[in-house]
């Protein structure tokens, strides 16, 4: 009976319902609750989690050609008076404007909390091949570029009651960022955990930030940097890949934590080496790497990469049909029609792309699955992970931010 009577339920109906209640608040008095012990606790919450941050860029960091760094301040004018606090590891959903159709990418901050305190965050973005935000990014903001944001968000964080003292950083490429504010944290003293860094590039020069983790790593000596270089031989510097052995290397004895942050092959590599030591899953911690590409490459894979189909979107009673390649998710299919699909993480995990699958069949990526059960058994899937194998429809709830 329970079941029928929640697959009954409308969901343009549940949405009229809270946008109805929006304006009831809406409606209510500005002033402060006389109960302190509700008003202080609630205006707290808003200003550590705001529904959005207004903000422009006050500097920009080149790293060689295909990579900046991007300061952001608050932009007053538009009503974000301070910057909301954050935990070393957490991420912004950033909005991105190109050519009138809002693209969220989310970006590891690069800056520690305590730079929170002066107004700054720092986002590294790194040029990717057919990434279209990332190159519009790099080849279109100046200083001065107004933008909008989410909280900080994330759980790739340190906490001690489940992790280890002693943290194994894994870090790739631009995936050395959250361990940039991790390791600047550390040395700020606001972090109480160690930090072993295994840092994989190409060559040293890729490795951006490690000269200034380096320097971290001199003044505490809860700090340690291994550059492991796989196209270099240099003197200090590990070759190859990381591997287990490499971690055994560094690891303390006893337990230990793994970090990973990096591209899509650098965690199919790491996760099987990490198998090999044995460690508990409460340990091992990824990040969230952005979009999935290439569902072919699974074993699992049952479509056809070249087809083609239709995407019909359904959005607040509204409905769009579109095209949607099989290798492409159906965000990015949504996205790049202009519907302005909600989403944060873009990685399976957070939910807010969370829409209901009306008909059709969709490849989730296992790795990348991060649904609930009961998502899976009354016909819930996450667009941003989500590859059409037949022709979809999906309703999807609407950008509220």
């Amino acid at each position: 009976m329970a079941k029928s009577t929640i697959k009954s339920l409308s969901r343009l109906a549940i949405i009229k319902s809270f946008y109805s209640r929006l304006k009831a608040i809406g409606k209510a008095s500005d002033e402060p609750a006389r109960d302190l012990y509700s008003y202080l606790p609630n205006k707290l919450a808003l200003s550590l989690h705001p529904h959005v941050q207004y903000l422009k860029v006050a500097e920009i960091i080149p790293h060689g050609k295909d990579m900046k760094s991007f300061v952001f301040v608050a932009d007053k004018e538009r009503g974000t008076e301070k910057l909301a606090w954050f935990s070393a590891g957490q991420y912004l959903s950033v909005t991105v404007d190109i050519e009138g159709k809002p693209f969220h990418r989310p970006y590891s901050i690069a800056s520690s909390p305590r730079d929170t305190l002066d107004g700054k965050y720092m986002i590294t973005v790194k040029r990717v091949g057919g990434g279209v935000c990332s190159e519009f990014i790099l080849d279109n903001w100046t200083v001065g570029t107004q933008l909008t944001a989410s909280a900080p968000q994330g759980d790739f964080t340190y906490e001690p009651l489940r992790d280890a003292s002693t943290v194994i950083g894994i870090a790739g490429g631009s995936g050395i960022t959250p361990f940039r504010a991790l390791a600047k944290s550390i040395s700020e003293g606001d972090e109480k955990c160690s930090l072993v860094l295994l840092y994989g590039s190409r060559t040293f020069d890729d490795a951006v930030f490690s000269d200034e983790i380096g320097e971290m790593a001199k003044k505490c000596d809860k700090i340690k940097l291994v550059n492991v270089l796989s196209n270099e031989e240099k003197e200090g510097c590990e070759s190859g890949f990381i591997t287990a052995e490499l971690i055994k290397k560094y690891a303390p004895k006893g337990e230990y934590s793994i970090f990973m942050c990096g591209p899509q092959a650098m965690y199919n590599f790491a996760d099987k080496e990490i198998e090999k030591l044995g460690i508990r899953k409460k340990f091992v911690r990824h990040e969230l790497f952005g979009e999935y590409f290439h569902p072919e490459k699974n074993a699992d894979y049952p479509g056809n990469i070249n087809e083609e189909f239709t995407l019909t979107v359904r959005i607040c009673g509204k409905e769009s049909v579109i095209k949607c390649s099989a290798d492409t998710t159906l965000l990015r299919a949504m996205e790049q029609a202009g519907l302005n699909p909600p989403s944060d993480c873009r990685s399976g995990r957070c939910g807010w792309c969370h829409s209901q699958l009306l008909s059709g069949k969709v490849y989730t990526p296992a790795s990348v699955d991060g649904r609930r059960l009961a998502d899976k058994e009354f016909g819930y899937i996450h667009p941003c992970c989500s590859f059409p194998l037949s022709d979809v429809t999906i309703d999807v709830p609407p950008m509220v931010k």
